[in-house]
This record gives C-alpha cells, sequence and structure tokens, in this order.
C-alpha cells in the first residue's frame, strides 16, 4: 500500500527515507500520499504550494490536476495563489471575512464586476492599508533624509 500510494504522487523509491532527508516538495507530496492512503472521495488541500519556489509549485498544481483527472475525486484547495487556482478549479469560492462573496467557474470569476472580488483579483490594498505603506515609506524617506 506505501509503496502504490508514494508512487500515486511520484515519490516511488522514496519509501526508506526521513522527512528531514525530503524537500519541501517532496514532503508535501508525501502529505499527500497519506492522505491518499484512505481512499478518500473528498481531499482537501490548504495551501499547498505555500512555501515552494515557482517550478515546485507549478509541480504540486500539476500533481493536484492529475489525482482530480485519475481518481475522479473532489478536491477543495484553499489558496491564496491565483495562478494555481485558476490552474486547477472548476470553480471558485472566494470567501472575505468569513462571508461567501462569490461563487463562480474561473472564467466567471475572471470577469467578474464585483467590487469586492476585482479588489482581490486586481490585487488593491484595503484603503487603511494603502495609508499605513503611505506613512511607512514617508517615515523611511525621512530618517534617509536625517542621514
Amino acid at each position: 500500500m506505501l509503496r502504490l500510494k508514494l508512487e500515486q504522487v511520484g515519490l516511488q523509491g522514496f519509501e526508506y527515507y526521513m522527512p528531514s532527508q525530503l524537500s519541501g516538495g517532496m514532503k508535501k507530496r508525501a502529505a499527500v500520499a497519506r492522505a491518499l492512503a484512505m481512499d478518500p472521495e473528498i481531499l482537501f488541500f490548504d495551501e499547498p504550494s505555500a512555501g515552494l519556489d515557482p517550478i515546485i509549485a507549478a509541480g504540486i498544481d500539476q500533481l493536484i490536476l492529475e489525482l482530480k483527472q485519475a481518481f475522479r475525486m473532489t478536491i477543495i484547495v484553499v489558496t491564496h495563489e491565483l495562478a494555481s487556482a485558476y490552474l486547477i478549479a472548476d470553480r471558485m469560492v472566494l470567501i472575505d471575512k468569513g462571508n461567501i462573496v462569490a461563487i463562480a467557474t474561473t472564467e466567471e470569476m475572471r470577469a467578474s464586476t464585483q467590487p469586492r472580488v476585482r479588489q482581490f483579483l486586481d490585487r488593491v490594498a484595503e484603503p487603511e492599508v494603502a495609508r499605513e505603506l503611505d506613512y511607512l515609506q514617508m517615515l523611511t524617506e525621512e530618517r534617509r533624509r536625517s542621514r
């Protein structure tokens, strides 16, 4: 069973490795293999590409797509990585402060004119955050001038 699940996530031959011997991406794949051991109907991923470089993150995205195709299972991914979300999602849910703001296909989400959706997708800071950043920038500039 162990070898089969590791093979399914591209880790064949690594069954005797200790976690400290695995890269970040390999650890993520091992976690997926562990979850697959129970043959779930639904698989949850929480920020699967967090802490990974873009190349390894793309490999995790590809793994998720392969699992979705091979097992025809429901996969729920929580992510702030829009590139990953658009690649792997059939449907997207945008949650803001615990409230569902939008549920849509990737195409519908991209085309949304809903202000909060646009703010998220276009990476527009909250006005308070923008003011805080302006204040920090002002302090930094004052400090540079005083040197």
